[in-house]
C-alpha cells in the first residue's frame, strides 16, 4: 500500500434505511485482526497520537463527525470522516491523530494485527527518525 486513501464502501439505499458493509480483502485490502470503537469523546480531547510499525488500520465514522490527521513525518494529510459510507485506510507508519470529535460520534477502527504494546510508536520525534532512516 502506498498512502492512506479513502474507499468507497458499498451502500444498499432503502426506504425502511440504507445498509453499507465492509469484507476482508473486498473492499479492505488486509484480514481482520482486531476491531474496536470510541465514542463519547469528550469536547477538545484527541485520540490516538501514535504510529504503528507494522499494524494498518481502516477508520469508519458510524456515526457523527471527526478528523483524521495523518503525519508522514514530513507532511500532514487531513480527513474529515463524517459519512458512514467511506472509510479511511491507513497503512503503518503514520502517526495519526483523532479530534474535532462531534458530539456522540463513533469512530469503528478495523486493523489487521491483534493489540501489540511493541509495534506502537508514541514518541513523534522517535517516529519521524524512523520513518525517514
Amino acid at each position: 500500500m502506498s498512502g492512506p486513501k479513502i474507499i468507497d464502501l458499498p451502500k444498499i439505499l432503502d426506504k425502511r434505511g440504507n445498509l453499507s458493509f465492509f469484507e476482508n480483502s473486498k473492499q479492505i485490502p488486509f484480514e481482520i485482526k482486531r476491531t474496536y470503537w470510541i465514542y463519547d469523546v469528550p469536547g477538545g480531547e484527541t485520540r490516538g497520537s501514535h504510529a504503528f510499525r507494522e499494524q494498518q488500520e481502516f477508520i469508519v465514522a458510524l456515526s457523527g463527525s471527526f478528523d483524521v490527521v495523518l503525519h508522514d513525518g514530513i507532511k500532514e494529510h487531513r480527513f474529515q470522516m463524517n459519512r458512514s459510507y467511506y472509510g479511511l485506510l491507513i497503512p503503518n507508519m503514520y502517526w495519526r491523530t483523532l479530534e474535532n470529535f462531534s458530539t456522540n460520534s463513533l469512530a469503528l477502527i478495523v486493523s489487521d494485527r491483534n493489540f501489540n504494546e511493541a509495534d506502537y510508536i508514541r514518541d513523534f520525534d522517535t517516529f519521524k527518525k524512523a520513518n525517514h532512516e
